[in-house]
């Protein structure tokens, strides 16, 4: 066998994956199949005359997994699959599986690296090719590389740079790996961390923590689930009636911009005006608010919001 000729079998659904298929498909790699959700992945793949399989389960299916063998794959490349790849599968390609995760291994494990990273306000992350193994994220390290978060990137942005990132490190992997020039290495299992699936209560603003903290919130759950708070106007508030809820979609710490007054005097959660800015009181400073969306309604800038309900100034947010 030619070792640069590997029959591949890729795993991937969603954005994120597809700069490695790519890579693999323009570096003439062999890619007899892909294995997907629903998602890009699937529409590039037919494009380019690539067998799919869609399986709900790879565990329960005897039938895709014989289907799977008689590929007779070299080598199986993972990335955002979103699936546990069970152990009757890890043993049938040659070379076994690998895997393109987006974090700085064992740091930050499981679904959602990239956004617990920006969060966490991490000022620095990166890529990891690793060997999969029956455990989530825990198999022996092939290569890294670091990726600096910039502090005004959301996560579209970050996960959509750590996917070049990965695609570009996987195609400099895979030779090395198979001609046996890298030793794998591994993990600190003692210093793993591990992050989970974000639902709509993570992306809810508790206008009583530093503005900071509420800026990392809104870049990271953005656009999925979402940052969104619950607006009261005085009458309703005086009624006793429900507020509305308000997604927050781009904020803007008050630093950015030059702010003459950053030591908020009013509750938190108060909509003022600051330097002509639409602002909202935090425990530590004002942050900006710079696109807004009435829920059911469509997305605004916040002074155009405002022109529109004059009565969220000097409203209250919770």
């Amino acid at each position: 066998m030619n070792k640069d000729r590997l029959n591949i079998v890729f795993f991937g659904t969603p954005d994120f994956a597809i700069p490695a298929l790519k890579v693999l498909i323009n570096n003439e790699r062999n890619v007899s199949a892909v294995f997907t959700g629903h998602g890009p992945v699937k529409i590039i793949a037919q494009e380019q005359g690539i067998k799919v399989f869609q399986p709900t389960s790879l565990k329960k299916d005897d039938r895709v997994f014989e289907e799977f063998k008689s590929l007779n794959p070299d080598l199986c490349v993972i990335t955002a699959y979103g699936k546990i790849i069970p152990r009757q599968y890890l043993d049938i390609p040659k070379y076994g599986f690998i895997n393109i995760h987006p974090s700085l291994l064992p740091k930050y494990r499981g679904p959602s690296p990239v956004q617990t990273a920006i969060l966490n306000g991490d000022e620095e992350t990166g890529v990891t090719i690793m060997i999969v193994d029956e455990e989530i994220d825990h198999g022996p390290i092939l290569a890294n590389e670091k990726f600096k978060v910039k502090s005004e990137k959301y996560y579209p942005e970050v996960v959509r740079d750590l996917a070049e990132i990965g695609a570009k490190l996987l195609i400099e992997t895979i030779p090395r790996y198979i001609k046996e020039e890298i030793e794998a290495r591994p993990q600190e299992h003692k210093k793993a961390t591990f992050t989970k699936m974000f639902k709509r209560e993570d992306g809810r603003i508790n206008w009583n923590n530093p503005a900071e903290k509420i800026y990392n919130q809104v870049r990271a759950l953005n656009p999925e689930p979402g940052t969104w708070t619950t607006w009261f106007t005085r009458r309703s508030l005086d009624e006793g009636r429900k507020g509305k809820v308000i997604n927050i979609l781009n904020v803007t710490t008050c630093d950015i911009v030059n702010s003459q007054e950053t030591t908020p005097r009013q509750v938190p959660g108060t909509v003022i005006k600051v330097n002509g800015n639409i602002a909202v009181a935090t425990k530590t400073c004002y942050l900006i608010l710079k696109s807004i969306q009435l829920e059911g309604g469509k997305v605004m800038d916040a002074k155009s919001f405002v022109n529109g309900h004059p009565d969220f100034l000097n409203s209250k947010l919770e």
